[in-house]
């Protein structure tokens, strides 16, 4: 054993706590040691790129490079801290033994704040972050980094109720103060507590000298806890937490996934016999994706990403998923519509024809009348979704068409009569009764609501906009002179849109999941 095993680690005084133990426990099995401190990658060259090597983690990417370069012959990490994907050629050759898996409050004076409407407490975990909004949603967290030391310093310094660590760390180091506690019921980070050896798989001498320190029990339970991380995002950017234990030859696994503002929370707990294990974290990364997990996942990732489109009308959760990752879209209403109270001699007798030319307005008529009370012998629509509104609250539509043009367009030749009944906006589009009257065909005016401006000045990264009606975009040109791409729900929608911009689009038919559809093709 002549030959020195060179131990990589990071400069900090927990990292040199763990190197030293794995040094430790290597000479104590007769092999000659050296402890190699690695503080920066500025002036370290590879002859490959960092992304083919496929390096990533942010607090072992300087080791990894190190080992690539034959520096050192093994690294020592946090587990916790190595993303589930290793660099090509390094392989993870031990895990030892656990220490504490417990994150843990360390407070100042008492812990009466716990039970506060307001508290300050600080962490730069996300996962941490987002448990502790989860249980108190009222209390603030500030960011909070550094080493261990300089991050209990800065507790001692600012105005704040207290801050979260790994246990592991203040334990090991033993600074723990006497303020603190563990938070139990806090799910730790999948492989919190754990030290892994990372070396070359084709240095043989390293590696079968480290396997002597591998922890069975800490490896199939830390295992489980990554490939659930991996199969759930592959990496430590979203709020996961996992624990996986052994007792009387029965694994426990505990797994979760929150929202960044600790709103949402998705869990699951699964009981396996040890040996037949194998699938435990496929289930159970399974079971939180279709329970939500992938929405929550999508929102994450897109959370970095600048909105590109923009809907004048709230999208439903369900439409916000059809758009692809090229599009980042947010949406609010753009109009207000407020039914008015319509008079009960316009409906006291039978009307021979009436035109609904939008949902409103079928909302505005049962608002003010059950619908019993409204008898209509022909009812004319424009839209699928009108018309299915129509048919199932008030009668059978008679005929619809796509846009208000084309409706006036086929009452022209086989209206019965002379006479219609409109029940409209007080900001409707001209074309409907002037072709009706144009035809000598009597419009009866009915204001069913008013439609309110409500639009919003949009960021500069938006170059299109989602239109459902002349309405949304005049709405827009009160906020917005910008010309952007205007996808339009229809033609009456498009004919006013090609008024203010030059690329207008039209969906094939008149629906929100239509207009989606369109801006996909767009931005493939």
């Amino acid at each position: 054993m002549s030959k020195t095993i060179k131990i990589g680690t990071r400069d900090s005084e927990l990292a040199l706590w763990q190197a030293k133990t794995v040094q430790q426990q290597l000479e104590n099995l007769g092999y000659k040691t050296e402890l190699v401190p690695v503080k920066s990658t500025g002036d370290i060259v590879l002859d490959k790129p960092l992304y083919e090597l496929g390096i990533t983690g942010i607090f072992t990417k300087t080791l990894d490079i190190a080992l690539l370069n034959n520096d050192i012959d093994i690294a020592v990490h946090s587990l916790k801290d190595v993303p589930t994907i290793l660099p090509k050629g390094i392989v993870q050759v031990a895990v030892l033994k656990r220490g504490n898996v417990n994150d843990t409050l360390v407070f100042k004076n008492n812990e009466e704040f716990l039970s506060a409407k307001e508290a300050i407490i600080a962490t730069g975990s996300l996962r941490r972050r987002a448990m502790w909004l989860n249980r108190y949603p009222t209390h603030t967290v500030v960011d909070l980094r550094g080493n261990v030391n300089s991050r209990l310093q800065k507790l001692k310094d600012n105005d704040w109720n207290g801050a979260i660590f790994a246990a592991a760390g203040i334990g090991r180091i033993g600074i723990r103060p006497d303020e603190s506690i563990n938070l139990d019921w806090m799910v730790p980070a999948p492989a919190q507590g754990a030290i892994m050896i990372a070396a070359l798989g084709e240095n043989d001498y390293a590696v079968e000298a480290c396997a002597q320190l591998n922890h069975e029990e800490t490896e199939i339970c830390t295992t489980i806890e990554r490939e659930f991380l991996n199969k759930l995002e592959g990496g430590c950017t979203a709020p996961i937490g996992a624990l996986a234990r052994i007792k009387d030859e029965e694994i426990t696994f505990k797994g979760v996934l929150l929202s960044k503002d600790g709103s949402k929370k998705i869990e699951i707990k699964r009981v396996q016999q040890l040996g037949r294990h194998q699938d435990i974290a496929e289930y159970a990364a399974n079971y939180i994706i279709e329970r939500g997990g992938k929405r929550l996942m999508d929102d994450i990732k897109n959370e970095s990403k600048k909105t590109n489109v923009y809907s004048t009308k709230s999208l439903t959760e369900d439409q916000r998923l059809l758009f692809h990752e090229k599009v980042k879209a947010d949406s609010s209403d753009f109009i207000k519509t407020n039914p008015n109270r319509i008079h009960k001699r316009v409906v006291k007798e039978e009307i021979q024809n009436v035109i609904i030319t939008s949902k409103n307005a079928v909302d505005a008529l049962l608002m003010n009348f059950p619908p019993e009370e409204l008898q209509f012998k022909n009812i004319y629509c424009v839209g699928r979704r009108t018309k299915r509104l129509v048919e199932n609250k008030i009668g059978k539509v008679t005929h619809s068409e796509k846009n208000a043009k084309a409706l006036a367009e086929y009452l022209v030749e086989f209206i019965e009569g002379t006479e219609v009944t409109y029940f409209c906006s007080d900001l409707r589009l001209d074309d409907l009764p002037t072709i009706l009257e144009e035809n000598h065909i009597k419009v009866n005016e009915v204001e069913a609501y008013q439609t309110k401006f409500d639009g919003i000045a949009l960021d500069d990264t938006v170059n299109s906009v989602m239109f459902y009606s002349p309405s949304t975009v005049q709405s827009y040109k009160q906020k917005n002179d910008k010309d952007i791409v205007a996808f339009c729900i229809g033609e009456t929608t498009a004919k006013e849109a090609r008024k203010h911009f030059k690329e207008v689009k039209i969906a094939k038919v008149p629906t929100v999941e239509s207009v989606i559809e369109l801006v996909n093709e767009h931005y493939v």
